[in-house]
This record gives C-alpha cells, sequence and structure tokens, in this order.
C-alpha cells in the first residue's frame, strides 16, 4: 500500500543509515545511494560522530535527505529506532555508512517485497573474504539462529535487511548496540513471516567497530531471549 499523497501503484524505499565516525566513507557512500534508481527517502541518524562526519553531512544537498543527530552517542541500534521512527516508506532497507556492500544491488533486494512475492528480504554475502574470527562467528550465529528458529538462513548478521511496512511498523528496537540483527531476525521469524534471501555483493573492510568478543556473546544471548519470551 503505498503513503497518502503517492499514486496508486507507487512504491518508495526508506533508506536508514546510522552513522558514527565515517567522514572518510559518508559522501560516497551517500552518492551511491542517491543514484540507485528507486524513489525513496535517505534517512541518516548521526549517532554524535566526532571526526567531522557532521559538517560533511551538512554540505551534503541531496533529494529527500533528512540528518537527524543524537546528541551523545547511544550506538547502531539506538540509531535504528531513531530511523524508524522518521521512516515513511512501503519498505525500509538498512544501510551501513562504510563501503562493504553495494547500494546498486537495491533493486534485486527490493523485487521480491515490490512484486508481492515476499514481506522480509535479506541480502545474504560470500564471507570468503572476511577475516576467519569474523567468518566463523557469522556462521556460527546463523547456525544458532536456524536450530533455535526452524529457518535455512545463510547470513542472519547482513546489514542489508528488507521489511516491508506491514513489517518495519510493528518493530520496536530494543538493543542499543549490535544485537539488533538477531534482535530482528528473532522478532521475524517469531511473528511467522518467511525470510527471502537473494546474494549480494559484499567487500569487507580491514577494520570493524564490532567485535567478535565483546558483541558475539551479546548476540548469542539475544538470539536465546527472544526464542523464549513474548515479541
Amino acid at each position: 500500500m503505498s503513503a497518502p499523497g503517492r499514486p496508486a501503484g507507487a512504491f518508495r524505499l526508506s533508506v536508514l543509515i546510522p552513522v558514527y565516525n565515517e567522514v572518510s566513507s559518508i559522501r560516497e557512500v551517500l552518492e551511491r545511494v542517491s543514484r540507485v534508481p528507486v524513489e525513496k527517502e535517505i534517512i541518516v541518524v548521526d549517532d554524535c560522530s566526532t571526526d567531522g562526519t557532521d559538517r560533511v553531512l551538512a554540505d551534503m544537498a541531496l533529494p529527500d535527505l533528512k540528518v537527524i543527530r543524537h546528541e551523545t552517542n547511544q550506538g547502531k541500534g539506538a540509531a535504528l529506532r531513531t530511523a524508524l521512527k522518521a521512516a515513511t516508506g512501503d519498505a525500509v532497507i538498512f544501510q551501513d555508512a562504510d563501503l562493504e556492500y553495494y547500494p546498486e544491488d537495491y533493486p534485486i533486494l527490493l523485487e521480491p517485497i515490490a512484486s508481492g512475492r515476499a514481506k522480509v528480504v535479506y541480502g545474504y554475502r560470500d564471507l570468503s573474504l572476511q577475516k576467519p574470527l569474523l567468518r566463523w562467528g557469522n556462521r556460527f550465529l546463523t547456525w544458532l539462529t536456524n536450530r533455535l528458529y526452524g529457518s535455512q538462513l545463510r547470513d542472519m548478521e547482513t546489514c542489508y535487511k528488507v521489511l516491508s511496512r506491514e513489517v518495519y511498523s510493528r518493530l520496536n528496537i530494543e538493543s542499543d548496540r549490535f544485537e539488533i540483527e538477531p534482535e530482528i531476525t528473532a522478532k521475524v521469524l517469531r511473528w511467522g513471516y518467511e525470510i527471502f534471501e537473494v546474494p549480494i555483493r559484499y567487500s569487507p573492510r580491514g577494520e570493524k567497530k564490532l567485535s567478535p568478543w565483546r558483541d558475539g556473546l551479546p548476540a548469542v544471548l539475544t538470539l536465546l531471549k527472544y526464542r523464549f519470551r513474548p515479541v
């Protein structure tokens, strides 16, 4: 269903981008997102960057770009929670502010939703170029998700999650940090939605804000929590 004020049949995407200290990449990411031939709004939540990212964002003049700033650093989950409240599209996609993912893949991710074949779409990555610890951590979390929830996912931790309005309007993100990936997946599966997966391009960067030690155990606990409590 289209939002009020748009022609019947028009499909609009909300691109949600949490940002923290990505001054070297945010301009290119936004320019690439803007060039994707899809009707969209771009919602950036700057989670109190201190490296000049805010100045780059202030200098960007792109159509349908909305920038929201957190005055204190709250975490990726909190930034996406803020972005979701501002979203008005027929679907949302989560976009990281680094250069690991390819916005040019949006059309293949959106097609199953736009055509009515799916309510939720994930883009699954080739993880072979990731550092071994991260790669095996990702594979373990996906395996655990499938064991706990009876799913057959290839890549639970992917950033590229596309949710139709029906799904994202139900979503209240509770996690403040990187546990958002298992939280969103757990809730979607508990609600009874099938997750449609499509292959995407992926270029892992060397340095990651996510730590396999600091963030791995919370991800496991999150999967366990939402498996056994009401959602």
